[in-house]
């Protein structure tokens, strides 16, 4: 095995110094704000309120009964999210002029999503929608079972609306990412248009979109929440439903921690991705 070098010893010891210093910054600003906190006037009552031990121990258990429930509601919307906006972003980066309506449609389609807020679609796709559709018979959808009218169609719906505009972006801006000279390369080899996208600039633009792409699914992850406003209990409703009841926020906080135990291993998996995408194509070490 062939020795260290000395610049390799050197960022070894640098990392080393690197993770100590980091380590003692945090205990002892957590320290800090932890007695900060537990010494002022109302953290008895903030405690009482939003913390009660006995409280988490009867809520939590039933809280994450429901957590299938969202999951499922996210496995619904995210393969939608990303065809529509995969189709969206291809729409708006066409060079075709008989083509031009639909570059046009997909901009105006981007400006209206990404311009209303997305609980404001929820309720509008939610609530507008089933009054249009209430005769129309049954359908299922992923084990979602129930008339045309159901949140259960209705909420993933506004949803995917709602979230294709903003990946389509992030697809749109993968694609023209990608140098021109890879393009006329590929022309120059004979690719028709469509060969040229398929096998040469797709696959480079997804690439490049990996991260934004599955922070958006993280963002998704919690705005499922969003339905529950149409009725749909899931985590956030059942919480609100018990704190509605008892008069205390702990299932509040009981469902934000279920979240966090959710989402937590995906931010860190988009900061790894991050993190060895920066390492193969950039020349500089990251410590």
């Amino acid at each position: 095995m062939t020795p260290p070098t000395r610049r390799q010893l050197w960022l070894r010891r640098q990392r080393r110094r690197a993770v100590v210093v980091a380590t003692a910054s945090t205990v002892i600003t957590v320290v800090v704000l932890w007695l900060l906190i537990t010494n002022s006037s109302g953290w008895p009552r903030v405690k009482k309120v939003f913390f009660d031990g006995q409280h988490f121990r009867d809520d939590f258990p039933v809280l994450l009964g429901y957590l299938w429930q969202d999951v499922k509601l996210f496995l619904q919307c995210a393969p939608f999210i990303l065809l529509l906006g995969l189709a969206i972003a291809m729409c708006r980066n066409t060079r075709n002029p008989a083509l031009f309506p639909l570059r046009a449609f997909a901009a105006a389609y981007t400006d209206f999503f990404r311009g209303i807020p997305v609980i404001l679609t929820v309720y509008l796709v939610g609530f507008g929608i089933p009054r249009l559709v209430r005769d129309w018979g049954d359908f299922e959808i992923l084990g979602f079972g129930g008339a045309w009218n159901s949140p259960y169609l209705w909420g993933p719906v506004a949803l995917v609306l709602a979230y294709s505009a903003y990946v389509s972006e992030v697809f749109r801006s993968g694609i023209e990412g990608v140098h021109e000279s890879q393009r006329a390369g590929a022309r120059s080899l004979g690719l028709s248009h469509a060969q040229t996208m398929r096998h040469v600039v797709l696959p480079q633009a997804f690439r490049r979109v990996i991260p934004p792409l599955m922070n958006d699914m993280l963002s998704l992850q919690k705005d499922v929440a969003l339905i529950s406003l149409l009725g749909i209990v899931e985590v956030f409703k059942r919480a609100s439903s018990i704190k509605d009841y008892s008069g205390n926020f702990t299932p509040l906080v009981a469902a934000a921690l279920i979240f966090l135990v959710l989402t937590i291993p995906e931010t860190r998996l988009v900061d790894w991705y991050t993190t060895r995408q920066r390492r193969r194509t950039s020349g500089s070490v990251i410590t």
